[in-house]
Formats: C-alpha cells, sequence, structure tokens
C-alpha cells in the first residue's frame, strides 16, 4: 500500500490564489491528503444532489403546484445543471478544497471570496443543526428512553469523529450512506413506474397510467403561477450538487473526478427528482389527502401496498440526514480550511494534523454546529429562527457567484494554462448570462412573495454585514504578498 500524496497547497497574493506549489503533508501535517479514492468521489457526487429535503418536503411542493411541480423541479434542475458546468469547467483546471470561493477570490477580488466562503461555511453550519434535529426525531421515536436532545448530541459526536479521523472515513462513511439512498430512490422509481402502468404484481393500485396528471383539475390546478411558487419551495433542496468540486481536492485524481461528476449530473437530476417525483403524481392524484399526511413518498408506498411504508421512510430519510451531517461537516471544514489558507479566517484553521486532517477547522465548525442545535432547542422561534432564514437564500448567492466568476475565469485560464480547460460551459458566454437572469429572478421573485420575504431580507442582511466586514478589513488589513 502506497503512503498517500500530500495536495498542493494555495499561495495568498493580493490577487488571489494562484498556481499551487507542493506541500508537506507529513510531518507537521501542513497540507490536506489525497485519501478519496475515485469510487467516494463517484457516489458523493451521485448522492450529493439528493437531501432529505428531496423526502420531506416534496409534499408541499405537490400541494402548492399540483402535478405542474413537474415543471417546477425541471426549471431548478436545469439551472443546477448549467451552475454545475461552469463550476466544473473551473474546478478540472484548478482543483481546490476553496472551490468556487477560491475562483471569486481571484477573479473577483478579496471581498468576493471572503463574502461567499464565509456564507456558504454559515450555510453549512445551521444545516448541521436542522439535520441533527430531523435525525432526532427520528431516533427517539424508535428509541424513547434517549431524550431528543441526547440523541442529537450522540449523532454529532459520531460524525465529528468520523471527520477527525480521516479525509478516507469520510469518504467511506459517505460512500455507504450514499448508496443507500441512491439504491432507495432507484428501487422506488422502478417498482412505482411498473405500478403506474399496472405491470407490478401484487400492486393495491390499479395503476392509470398518466391520467392522474390531469384528472384533478388539470395539469396546472393552480394556475402558472403556481409554478414559480413551486420553484421556491424546491429550489433549496438542491442544494449539495457542488459538494464534490471541493472533495475532489483531496481525491486521487481531481480533473477525472470533477470531468465524471459534471458530465453525469443531468441523469442525476432527472431520475433522482424528476423520475420519483413523477412517480408520486402519477401514482396519486395530487390532491390525494394521504401526501399531505404521510408525505409524498410514504403516500406512494402505501399505495402500492408496501408493508410499513412509514418505517422504510423513516430508515431511508434517516440515512439522508446522516450523509447530509456527514457530507455538512466535511464542507463547512473544507471552506474554513480554505478560508484560513487565504489569510480570511484565523491561521489555526489552515493547519492539519499528521494524518491530513484540518482538526481546527473540524472542531470550530462543530461547536457553532452544537451551539445552533441548543439554539434550536432554547430559542426556536427566536434566534434559531433566524439562523435558518438569514441562510436560507445563500443556496441562490453562491450560483450567482459561480456564474460572474465563471466569466472571468474562462479568460485567466485559457492565458494561463489552456491545456486544463477540458470541460467547457455550453455556449459561453451566453449561456451563462442566461443562468445569471434565472438566478436573479428566483431572488426578485422571492421578495415578492410572501413566503419567500422574510426568508431572502434576512439573507441579504446577512451577507450584506459580512460584505461590509470584508471591505473593511480589507482597507485596514491589506493582505501581504
Amino acid at each position: 500500500m502506497t503512503s498517500q500524496p500530500s495536495l498542493a497547497k494555495e499561495d495568498s497574493t493580493p490577487d488571489g490564489p494562484v498556481k499551487s506549489q507542493p506541500g508537506s503533508g507529513n510531518g507537521g501535517g501542513d497540507g490536506l491528503q489525497a485519501g478519496l479514492k475515485n469510487r467516494h468521489l463517484s457516489m458523493i457526487a451521485i448522492g450529493g444532489v439528493i437531501g432529505a429535503g428531496l423526502f420531506v418536503g416534496s409534499s408541499s411542493g405537490i400541494k402548492a403546484a399540483g402535478p405542474a411541480i413537474l415543471v417546477s423541479y425541471a426549471l431548478v434542475g436545469t439551472m443546477v445543471v448549467l451552475v454545475m458546468r461552469m463550476l466544473g469547467e473551473m474546478a478540472a483546471a484548478r482543483p481546490t478544497s476553496g472551490s468556487f470561493s477560491a475562483y471569486a477570490d481571484q477573479a473577483l477580488g478579496r471581498w468576493a471570496g471572503f463574502t461567499i466562503g464565509w456564507l456558504y461555511w454559515f450555510f453549512w453550519v445551521v444545516v448541521l443543526a436542522v439535520e441533527a434535529t430531523a435525525g432526532a426525531v427520528i431516533l427517539e421515536g424508535w428509541i424513547p428512553a434517549v431524550p431528543q436532545w441526547g440523541w442529537a448530541l450522540i449523532v454529532m459526536v459520531v460524525l465529528t469523529a468520523t471527520n477527525l479521523v480521516s479525509v478516507g472515513s469520510y469518504g467511506e462513511f459517505e460512500f455507504w450512506f450514499a448508496g443507500i439512498k441512491v439504491l432507495a430512490i432507484g428501487a422506488f422509481v422502478v417498482i412505482g413506474m411498473l405500478a403506474v402502468f399496472g405491470l407490478l404484481p401484487g400492486s393495491d393500485n390499479p395503476g392509470k397510467g398518466f391520467a392522474h396528471l390531469t384528472d384533478a383539475g388539470g395539469f396546472m390546478p393552480e394556475g402558472a403561477g403556481a409554478i414559480l411558487t413551486g420553484v421556491l419551495m424546491v429550489v433549496f433542496s438542491f442544494m449539495g450538487s457542488e459538494i464534490v468540486t471541493l472533495a475532489a481536492g483531496e481525491s486521487e485524481d481531481p480533473q477525472r473526478a470533477v470531468t465524471k461528476a459534471t458530465n453525469s449530473v443531468i441523469w442525476r437530476i432527472g431520475v433522482f427528482y424528476l423520475g420519483s417525483i413523477f412517480v408520486v403524481v402519477t401514482l396519486l392524484p395530487w390532491n390525494d389527502p394521504s401526501i399531505a399526511k404521510d408525505g409524498s413518498y410514504v403516500a406512494a408506498l402505501n399505495s402500492i401496498g408496501i408493508p410499513h411504508a412509514g418505517q422504510v421512510m423513516n430508515v431511508i430519510v434517516l440515512t439522508a440526514v446522516l450523509s447530509c451531517l456527514n457530507s455538512g461537516l466535511y464542507t463547512a471544514s473544507r471552506m474554513a480550511f480554505s478560508l484560513g489558507q487565504r489569510g480570511d479566517a484565523p491561521k489555526a484553521f489552515a493547519r492539519t494534523a499528521s494524518n491530513g486532517v484540518p482538526r481546527t477547522a473540524i472542531l470550530g465548525s462543530v461547536v457553532f454546529g452544537f451551539a445552533a442545535v441548543w439554539f434550536n432547542y432554547q430559542w426556536p422561534d427566536t434566534v434559531f429562527d433566524f439562523l435558518l432564514n438569514s441562510s436560507g437564500a445563500v443556496a441562490l448567492f453562491v450560483w450567482l457567484v459561480i456564474c460572474f466568476t465563471q466569466l472571468k475565469m474562462r479568460g485567466i485560464i485559457l492565458r494561463e494554462e489552456p491545456e486544463k480547460l477540458v470541460v467547457k460551459m455550453w455556449l459561453f458566454p451566453y449561456l451563462t448570462w442566461v443562468t445569471i437572469g434565472m438566478i436573479s429572478f428566483v431572488i426578485v421573485y422571492m421578495l415578492y412573495d410572501d413566503a419567500g420575504r422574510k426568508q431572502m431580507l434576512l439573507s441579504l442582511l446577512v451577507g450584506a454585514l459580512v460584505l461590509g466586514f470584508s471591505l473593511v478589513r480589507e482597507k485596514v488589513r491589506p493582505r501581504q504578498a
């Protein structure tokens, strides 16, 4: 067994990260190590788009838009595919643990990398609290002797330990848990499609083909405007697709991993999101009470006659929650590590142990995660509600920054390392500008939507505060060459 090579580290200049120099991951541990195998990256890429939000949040979207929710998922899916193509272009050429934050630093300026990096870190540490609480609710239902806060603590401690051991242990954990999610959704789509057309032996659902898409008020029973409402309700369940570009920096073959993940994002979104939601709205009328009562996937499984459908889905949701927690802690810590390397976070965040793990960055992220869990139990309707809403629109900000960064990074890569432009954005720059327009429309629409206004305003407030701090800090403490 060969030893793991150290990854190159970024050097910082007034203009942002420049070409990497070799680091040393041994004896002192000042660099990340390439501990993720290709199979880890492949499963992280596939499972990254399947969050717990897909399982527990889709029923609300179906209720709001009816079968037309498929159009909402298709619109958001298209937007994510285009953003991932842009990010894949940059990540394949210059893989780094800072991903889009590091690219924004170089292409747009230090203010951009600092702001979007810290906002992204903030988003994921709040997600840690949300997912830990969701997992604790399920576990308490199975073993009520342990209180909900106890389960949340146990889950957080176990996953922190997993991330501290090595990047390989994170990859192995994610490989199996993402694998369970993928198999579950794949089986659901196959079994569901057979039931839809009456080809599933022993199914309790007679199967009406595509009839349920129009037999309860038409395809758009709530009107065309409901499609946009649906967009707002499903857009945040896609967050996580970009994780593979951060993880690629610790893989054996970053360029190959990013290229493969970027090229496969279309079928992943098509099968897991559109495919599974299509099964739900064709197995049952969109206004069937069981969808709102039991959840869309449980209702679909119950209609077929799958025994103990609720418990089966609880296991799958718990798996998705643990996977999201694991990836969230990994992602937050690597972003903190990258910010530390660039001088935009405490220097301790940029240090790694002898096993190549940024322990301080991990512990710093998990401490905030623990605090957020405590806020959720102590002040759920005030402090935690603020954290939740003020981080909610970060996904849109990240995607928008990726678009503007790619507009400039294309020229930088062509000028400095043209041979590394192995993944290219389609119809550049026209599709990039179209994507910017789509994301901007969603942001503006949220300001006019009663349900989304609070979230967008608070997210803009926090974003403005971080940006303001970055600009003031840059004037007071300019980056040293």
